[in-house]
């Protein structure tokens, strides 16, 4: 049974391409998501991984084979019937913006109120104006505002019909950070305040963590993990996960036994069982953050060059035939000797490839 605060229901979603030659089988997998109100999810993965396509068949842009989506309780599509994209309480921003380019940014978002009164269009207008900020230029044509005020009259034109979903498609990309993160901030207040259910699709993981509540990592086709974005840096559950929330190294170990596994840096004991078969060669994988660096004229380890990243200093370190990234605030020398010692001892343990 969905849960009455699950206003969007993602139930075993496929999705078959259309017939081409280039490309065949599904686009999304035996998909599940729910989104509750007020809660922003993001979904991350590769170029052609699923994630516009899943936003397309919500927002009834593209046919469902089987499985079903519901909105606020009401079943969009199921395999066998759809209700059309205009029927739905979902809301959609595009890369690209979309506006129309021969109206005005008070035609652009009046456009998603088509049928509604006169006045209920004005009082909209200027209530999802004065929300995103866009009072005083209500007049003015896409190609006289910015990048980023184009992308406000786009979410303002989609936030308009008041849906209970919101969808969005890299909406940041293609602004300075500057500005990007001001929108960032303003639009996820807004979303709170408006108690609208939002799905985010982009690349960049600083978006998704700065943005979402939830994270859901997507790989052909389907969502390999999903939950709050630390449990999900702390406990990816696959190297692709891992990989795809931040940088870090795979260190080399031999499993000794449940708890104890031997690395570059010696033995080290877990106080849970790993989960790997004893006597296997695995690689762990340990952040950046998580190794400390000392001078040491007697270490083992080499300083081969910096990078300074204003916060933090980001080293690559060579020890025996292995580089290994370390992020610091102290300050080191290329070609210093230095001792290497792990911060942590979570064994993010993985089959060696």
């Amino acid at each position: 049974m969905t849960d009455v605060t699950d206003v969007l229901t993602i139930n075993n979603l496929t999705c078959r391409y259309p017939p081409r030659k280039e490309r065949e089988g599904s686009a999304l997998q035996n998909l599940s998501l729910t989104v509750r109100q007020r809660e922003i999810v993001c979904l991350l993965g590769a170029s052609g991984c699923g994630k516009t396509t899943l936003l397309k068949a919500v927002a009834g842009l593209l046919p469902v084979d089987c499985g079903s989506i519901v909105v606020a309780g009401q079943t969009m599509s199921d395999g066998e019937r759809t209700v059309a994209p205009a029927l739905r309480q979902v809301g959609l921003v595009f890369q690209g913006c979309a506006l129309f380019p021969h109206l005005t940014v008070a035609q652009n978002i009046a456009f998603g109120l088509n049928g509604q009164s006169r006045e209920a269009i004005a009082r909209g207008v200027e209530e999802m104006a004065a929300l995103l900020h866009l009072a005083g230029l209500e007049d003015c044509y896409p190609h006289q505002i910015s990048r980023e005020r184009q992308q406000r009259a786009a979410i303002a034109r989609a936030m308009a019909r008041k849906p209970s979903v919101l969808l969005l498609d890299e909406p940041f990309s293609n602004m300075d950070s500057q500005v990007r993160d001001t929108l960032i901030n303003e639009l996820r207040l807004l979303l709170k305040r408006q108690q609208v259910a939002t799905v985010l699709v982009t690349h960049s993981k600083e978006e998704a963590f700065a943005f979402a509540d939830r994270l859901a990592v997507m790989d052909h086709g389907t969502i390999v993990q999903e939950g709050y974005a630390a449990t999900l840096y702390q406990q990816p559950g696959s190297r692709l996960v891992a990989d795809y929330l931040g940088s870090g190294n795979y260190l080399p170990v031999n499993i000794l036994s449940d708890h104890q596994w031997r690395s570059l840096f010696g033995d080290h004991h877990a106080a849970h069982p790993h989960g790997q078969p004893i006597g296997s060669l695995c690689d762990w994988l340990v952040r950046p953050h998580d190794i400390a660096l000392a001078l040491d004229p007697k270490g083992e380890a080499e300083v081969v060059d910096r990078l300074f990243m204003g916060t933090l200093n980001h080293y690559r370190i060579r020890l025996d035939d292995h580089i290994i990234q370390v992020q610091s605030s102290t300050w080191f020398e290329a070609g210093q000797a230095v001792r290497l010692s792990i911060k942590t001892e979570q064994p993010l343990l993985f089959p060696r490839l």
